[in-house]
């Protein structure tokens, strides 16, 4: 789950991390108010899950409050990589001696997280990497111990040569990682986080992504959530207890499993062609599962076939060929479907398929092949 800017910038604020003053509205006409109470020029950004907003037009420097104003009313309502801006965060602007990252992530090979800490701020940390880097310190912290503070002070004296500054730094570090903890995060982020001139240190940017498996215990992180910005079928899959993630090919993938939904897209490139989605129906037999997959699947416009991938154990291959036989005569969808029916009661399912004249292969390999011979029609 993602969360804004402004959002971020209050949990932060939540575990001492230094931030400038702001406030979020959706209403241009508090703008000026908002900005007048700062009493300082500010920076008007448009708060959208999406990357590039500077590029984009979305973040704006003001003077005074009527300035802010005025780019406020061109902010709001515009798009950015298919997202509308309907906030904005109005926060202090700040002179900027330096510009350096932080972030957290998690390292799944590891099993740990990982801090990485760069010089090179202000700036998409992959091209760091990818060009300088030699420019990037990692440190990874085992999470039964937390991050030290010695640790956290070599971060950021491979960032900062003066140790005053460092030693602020290395404790804006100590306070994004226990955010990241606490609040169950996959990624949490300050690009840039700035020195001033006169010494201080500020994250003027923020980003954290919550891992979707913690928000049970989380209320009120899950309270943050801004169904706007998510892509409404991913929304209807969640609450159709589907795990579901779209993405940009023709194949539209209905999967029992997690490991097998990874090996039938695996399998669909592997043959030259690409996936439209992830789809875990997960181990129930609940016919409506399937249905509602159908219904999400074929929303979306690429989808020129739909293949369903099914390893029978607690899930009933009886069960799932029910289901697309409804799916099938209540949508009558325009694309063909192929399926794979193995395990569990496979010679049943095979039975109610024949009823929509719809026969059903063993084999993934052969069913994949199928489907992009069919998307290719």
């Amino acid at each position: 789950m993602k969360i804004h800017e402004y959002q971020a910038k209050e949990l932060f604020k939540k575990f001492g991390m230094p931030i400038p003053d702001g406030k979020v509205t959706n209403n241009p006409e508090e703008v000026g108010k908002i900005a007048h109470e700062i009493g300082k020029p500010v920076m008007v950004k448009a708060q959208v899950h999406v990357g590039g907003r500077g590029k984009a037009g979305g973040i704006k420097f003001a003077h005074n409050a009527h300035e802010a104003w005025e780019h406020a009313k061109a902010i709001l309502g515009m798009d950015i990589k298919h997202c509308t801006v309907k906030k904005v965060l109005i926060t202090e602007a700040v002179d900027i001696d330096t510009e350096a990252y932080i972030g957290i992530i998690v390292d799944r090979a590891a099993k740990m997280p990982v801090i990485m800490v760069s010089p090179e701020g202000g700036v998409d940390i992959e091209e760091v990497a990818a060009k300088t880097p030699e420019r990037i310190m990692k440190l990874h912290v085992d999470p039964m111990l937390g991050l030290q503070n010695f640790q956290a002070m070599k971060l950021a004296r491979f960032v900062y040569e003066d140790i005053g500054i460092a030693r602020k730094a290395a404790r804006v570090i100590m306070q994004l990682y226990m955010t990241f903890m606490h609040v169950d995060a996959s990624l949490a982020e300050v690009n840039p986080l700035i020195t001033t001139p006169d010494g201080k240190v500020l994250a003027i940017d923020a980003k954290i992504n919550i891992d979707d498996n913690g928000l049970y215990r989380r209320p009120e992180i899950e309270a943050m959530r801004d169904l706007d910005e998510e892509d409404p079928s991913e929304t209807e899959a969640k609450n159709a207890d589907l795990s579901f993630v779209k993405l940009d090919g023709s194949i539209g993938c209905i999967v029992n499993g997690a490991g097998l939904a990874m090996a039938t897209m695996d399998t669909v490139k592997h043959f030259g062609a690409e996936p439209a989605n992830f789809l875990d129906i997960g181990g129930s037999s609940n016919p409506d599962k399937v249905i509602n997959a159908m219904r999400i699947i074929l929303r979306d416009p690429n989808v020129k076939v739909i293949l369903f991938n099914i390893f029978g154990g607690i899930t009933r291959c009886d069960d799932v060929a029910n289901g697309i036989v409804a799916a099938v005569k209540d949508f009558k969808p325009p694309v063909p479907i192929v399926v794979r029916l193995t395990g569990t009661n496979e010679d049943e399912g095979r039975k109610i398929l024949e009823e929509i004249n719809l026969a059903a292969t063993s084999s993934m390999e052969d069913v994949v092949k199928k489907a992009i011979e069919l998307a290719a029609a």
